[in-house]
């Protein structure tokens, strides 16, 4: 998925939802904070969403224009309505969301995770897929394990997410 791709799930969510407000999660949020992001944090072709005001609408957004809905089979994307609890955050991630908005999302606003936010859900679910993005986002500069560490700190499980970032070279 690219920005524009990223701008018209915003737009058609925030639509479905009457919500003009979307917290975006999980990979696509990276587009939030560099939306010419690296192919390999891009190989998804769904955007984990929910409306931010809204979110017991999120059911709304995964109905219509989710995995395998018309939607999906005529551009080649979706949205994945999901919830708040979603991903682990660390404290203060509502704070540093990047907004994504402009003539793409027609008023609409998509708050995406801040990547060092976004890297470390990453690292706490551990899913090998999950460890590989962390790689990458790191190889490619755009999170610092120093940064990742600090947030860590504030949760429960920072001795697995410290072990993680460790593997990723920081």
């Amino acid at each position: 998925m690219n920005r524009a791709q990223l701008e018209h799930v915003i737009r058609a969510a925030a639509a479905i939802a009457e919500d003009d407000e979307l917290v975006v999660l999980e990979s696509q949020a990276i587009l939030g904070a560099f939306p010419d992001a690296p192919p390999e944090l891009l190989a998804s072709n769904e955007a984990d969403v929910y409306p931010r005001n809204y979110p017991e609408r999120a059911d709304l957004i995964d109905g219509a224009i989710g995995e395998l809905s018309p939607f999906h089979e005529t551009f080649g994307y979706y949205a994945q309505g999901v919830g708040p609890e979603t991903a682990v955050l660390p404290p203060g991630w509502a704070e540093r969301l990047v907004a994504v908005r402009g003539p793409g999302t027609r008023g609409a606003v998509g708050w995406c995770l801040e990547p060092h936010d976004l890297v470390v859900s990453k690292l706490v679910a551990g899913r090998p897929k999950d460890l590989d993005y962390a790689a990458a986002a790191v190889q490619h500069g755009l999170v610092v394990p120093a940064r990742l560490r600090a947030l860590a700190a504030a949760l429960a499980l920072r001795a697995a997410v410290d072990a993680r970032v460790a593997r990723l070279g920081g």
